[in-house]
């Protein structure tokens, strides 16, 4: 199939894109490079340097498009507090046009990169997909609200498939946000660096944790899917921030302080999901435990200090 990634650049774009090529597929990435990294891109993919606010640029892209991988998105919940226009109108105005010229170039298929934080404060444990989604506290996430809402309008207006995404907690080798705001990097980069670790709520906020390789094999299996359909994707696992801390520890071989930072405003205390329905559906597993995927995201930022 002929692939259009949007978001290609990033963490896990790239990671998709490069998943996508080895199954065979031909891949276009599509990035606006104020977030993404070129060298993230698999060589083997064609790129195509555009902003989603550019639809006459989308709509010379997309022809011969089978299917696109949505991922294009601005992801700092705290910047959104500060930023809430430009969020808005990268997010859901950038999806919009995204939808509009696919709508316009006859391509109807899209996988689209959303997140558990539609869930807002969960009502029980583990969450499903039929559950409701909760109200927001920040930008970020009405975006991804919205997002997803359009995505499903196109579907009854216009006859689209639309495969939703909803993921937990992804980490992995590779992701170099910047700010990077994201547990896992910043609390191996401290410890490797020797420097105390920023801890909110004493470590005791439980969320799923999800490889970087197990997340991208689950945007492959949906691309012959027709109609709408909403996945979680997660391990089903609930693990506790401070029991992660200490399994980096335990992999590195020593302990650093712990920098208390105390409560946060808009965390949730606990996010694991049940991922039952894209396993019976479309059978997709997480296959790397926490210990594996914590060793393998360790030696990758120990070699990008060794190499500095």
């Amino acid at each position: 199939m002929n692939i259009l990634v949007t978001g290609g650049a990033g963490f896990i774009g790239s990671n998709v894109t490069k998943l996508l090529l080895d199954e065979g597929h031909s891949v276009t990435v599509v990035d606006n490079l104020s977030k993404g990294h070129k060298e993230n891109i698999d060589q083997r993919a064609t790129f195509v340097q555009a902003d989603l606010l550019d639809q006459p640029k989308l709509e010379e892209i997309l022809p011969e498009t089978d299917a696109v991988i949505h991922m294009a998105s601005l992801i700092e919940v705290g910047e959104s507090v500060k930023k809430p226009v430009e969020f808005s109108e990268n997010n859901i105005i950038g999806t919009v046009k995204l939808l509009e010229a696919m709508k316009n170039t006859g391509v109807k298929k899209i996988i689209f990169s959303s997140s558990a934080c539609v869930y807002g404060t969960p009502s029980k444990l583990p969450i499903t997909e039929d559950d409701p989604l909760g109200e927001q506290e920040n930008p970020y996430g009405i975006t991804k609200v919205t997002m997803e809402e359009f995505c499903i309008l196109y579907h009854s207006l216009f006859n689209f498939d639309v495969i939703i995404l909803r993921y937990f907690n992804p980490y992995g080798p590779g992701e170099l946000h910047q700010p990077e705001t994201h547990a896992i990097p910043n609390f191996i980069k401290a410890v490797l660096s020797k420097n105390p670790i920023p801890l909110f709520w004493k470590g005791e906020q439980i969320r799923d944790f999800i490889y970087i390789d197990d997340l991208a094999y689950a945007h492959i299996l949906p691309l012959n899917l027709s109609g709408l359909h909403i996945y979680n994707v997660g391990t089903e696992l609930g693990v506790k921030v401070i029991n992660l801390v200490n399994t980096i520890f335990k992999l590195v071989g020593y302990e650093t302080p712990i920098n208390h930072k105390g409560e946060r405003e808009g965390d949730v205390s606990s996010l694991v999901a049940s991922s039952e329905k894209i396993k019976k559906e479309l059978g997709w597993k997480a296959e790397i435990n926490l210990e594996e995927g914590l060793r393998k995201t360790i030696d990758f930022y120990r070699s990008r200090l060794s190499s500095t």
